[in-house]
């Protein structure tokens, strides 16, 4: 498949009540692993990129590098391939942000998250100030003929305190404005009880994506609520460092 095919394809991929499954991967030797396993497309995870090269979460691994992490990925493996873009490694400058998006669709990337955080700064970008950045985003891709799938992550539900019930009202006027801003997709992790991810389901127009995390209802169940999108985040990274800690520890004890 060519970029365009690649697009195309990982956006007929998210289907409601039939969810498309990611497990994560971090590097080219992981996302190889998770393709011969029979994954349709792969995704990375910003955390596990960071951390399988010694670097925190949130936009402390050079953008360099993490680009040159990306286009190994997308050079080995024939399938869609989607980024944990975190806040888009830009700060608040819209022009910086377009050529980062333009560099990534260079490498043959055809879907990224794209989170309202402000990475290394407090709170959440307003709705109509992240709106712009997501349409910002969209303009790039057209420019370059890409229908990149850009996933809307809110991250209302990660720590911002407040009650998770009235905190959907917000996610709904989020996920619409970010729909109308030229957004592919919503994605709200941290969020975990049945009854609000069918909330937000029923009343989001995008495909809706839930990551795994402890509490978040089982996959089967997700699927009956009308979840587009499932991912499983640093899951797959944690697993295998500490099944490589305790085979060293055998060995070397």
């Amino acid at each position: 498949m060519n970029q365009t095919e690649k697009a195309e394809r990982f956006a007929e991929l998210h289907v409601k009540g039939s969810p498309l499954l990611l497990y994560n991967a971090w590097d080219a030797g992981s996302a190889k692993a998770v393709a011969e396993a029979g994954a349709k497309a792969i995704a990375t995870s910003s955390w596990s990129v960071a951390e399988a090269q010694g670097y925190r979460d949130g936009e402390f691994i050079p953008i360099a590098l993490a680009e040159q992490i990306v286009g190994q990925i997308a050079a080995t493996i024939d399938l869609p391939v989607t980024v944990d873009f975190e806040g888009g490694y830009n700060g608040d400058n819209d022009d910086e942000l377009a050529g980062n998006i333009a560099r990534l669709l260079d490498l043959g990337v055809i879907g990224i998250n794209f989170e309202d955080r402000v990475v290394k700064g407090a709170g959440l970008y307003g709705i109509r100030r992240q709106a712009e950045r997501i349409t910002t985003v969209r303009k790039t891709a057209q420019k370059k003929g890409v229908e990149l799938f850009v996933n809307a992550r809110t991250d209302l539900f990660l720590g911002q305190g407040g009650d998770e019930a009235q905190l959907v009202g917000e996610a709904l006027e989020r996920a619409k404005a970010y729909a109308a801003a030229g957004a592919s997709g919503f994605f709200i992790p941290g969020l975990k009880k049945d009854e609000l991810i069918g909330r937000i389901c029923e009343n989001v127009t995008l495909p809706v994506n839930v990551m795994v995390v402890d509490g978040v209802p089982s996959n089967d169940r997700l699927t009956e609520l009308g979840v587009s999108r499932i991912s499983y985040g640093p899951i797959p990274y944690i697993h295998l460092m500490a099944a490589l800690r305790q085979d060293a520890e055998k060995i070397l004890s």
